[in-house]
């Protein structure tokens, strides 16, 4: 099966480690002074908001990811 991607504007992250022994979730910002672009294989997104799209990230890890695009234009791209 062939891997699709999607090109987005992407700046500050926030990185989920998982959840502490209170099941409170451990994250880590990550401020980015500027939009970069950037390719993700379409099978990595979660989820997508109007502010976020959520990816996989290593060791079982998830990233919440800043981009710049509108939701509606992303949302039309995920759905082609």
């Amino acid at each position: 099966m062939e891997t699709k991607f999607i090109e987005l504007n992407l700046k500050s992250h926030i990185i989920s480690h998982g959840y502490d022994e209170n099941n409170k979730e451990v994250t880590e910002e990550i401020i980015v002074g500027e939009f970069s672009s950037k390719l993700i294989a379409i099978n990595r997104i979660k989820s997508l908001s109007k502010k976020y799209v959520l990816t996989d990230y290593i060791d079982g890890r998830l990233i919440y990811w800043e981009y710049q695009e509108s939701y509606d234009l992303v949302k039309k791209q995920l759905l082609e």
